[in-house]
């Protein structure tokens, strides 16, 4: 078997992208070519790789397989690069991150200062739901990840480095608007504005609601922080957001925050990894600048 690393990056392409078109565009190849390669692959491994559906393409049981071992090359050639920059000093390299929605609010902070720490490291930054940061970890698709607490089935290290409150908001006309110690059962009969399924958001509410035997109360589903405080200004329901994520809101007093008996709901902020994964240089030196700004950033990002 002369399985080539060119082979595995166009195999790899092929199946991330689900078109060889695509991956051609990409690679800066002809469509043709790009056949070619994974043809002959498919010839050196004895199995087909990929199952053609309408004019996309999916992987069969081999083809999966064989990806899991291509992102594992391709991990393994970024440690040696990555290696070697090393010994020339933290000049250069790549980071891979993959963050929360929610902590889009913060997080370009913490990448700021660590850009102008490291001015020549190139980041790729990816924003997703719970479901696609799982995802993305599972696939080792990223160096480190912003999130809440990940399930503890998976081969995954998470350490905390700031608070995430989770407040209900309210446009300033709310009748419970300005009201001290609302009995939660109150609220709870109040329409709300709730993240999607997939979201750390939702899941945290409906932890919450459970251990406080409540139902869940009457609400719209929307995919964004951004979406729900628009809907909550509007008058459609309340909503449960972040804390980090209001402070032009509060600042314009288009949103209240509500003082709810039991809240905030106190979630944390966790740098997340896989545990069998070894740290490149370049994520080693921006897992210890968050731990070490962390408290900073924190008191920036309090409520005035």
């Amino acid at each position: 078997m002369r399985i080539t690393l060119k082979q595995l990056q166009i195999f790899q392409t092929v199946a991330e992208q689900k078109s060889y078109t695509k991956a051609a565009k990409l690679l800066f190849m002809t469509q043709p070519a790009v056949s070619m390669q994974v043809k002959q692959l498919e010839e050196d491994v004895g199995l087909p790789l990929f199952d053609r559906i309408g004019k996309s393409v999916q992987l069969t049981q081999a083809g999966k397989e064989l990806l899991q071992h291509a992102r594992a090359v391709q991990i393994e050639l970024e440690e040696i690069r990555q290696s070697m920059l090393a010994l020339r000093g933290l000049k250069r390299g790549r980071l891979h991150l993959t963050m929360a929605s929610t902590a889009n609010y913060f997080a370009p902070k913490l990448l700021a200062g660590f850009c102008r720490q490291y001015p020549n490291i190139q980041i790729s930054l990816k924003v997703a739901n719970r479901a696609g940061l799982l995802e993305a970890l599972e696939s080792n698709a990223t160096d480190l990840a912003i999130m809440g607490q990940p399930p503890s089935t998976m081969p995954l290290a998470a350490e905390v480095f700031m608070e995430n409150p989770l407040v209900v908001v309210a446009p300033p006309d709310h009748p419970l608007a300005g009201r001290q110690h609302i009995p939660l059962r109150e609220v709870a009969r109040e329409h709300f504005i709730v993240r999607e399924i997939g979201s750390g958001t939702r899941a945290a509410v409906e932890r919450f609601l459970a251990t406080h035997e409540l139902d869940r109360p009457r609400q719209i589903e929307m995919n964004s922080s951004e979406a729900i405080k628009q809907a909550v200004q509007a008058g459609l329901g309340l909503g449960v957001v972040s804390m980090h994520t209001l402070e032009m809101e509060l600042a314009l007093k288009r949103l209240v925050v509500l003082d709810v008996e039991d809240f905030p709901i106190m979630r944390h902020w966790r740098l997340v990894y896989r545990k069998d994964r070894h740290f490149s240089p370049v994520s080693q030196a921006f897992h210890d600048y968050v731990l070490e700004h962390a408290a900073e950033l924190q008191s920036s990002l309090a409520p005035a």
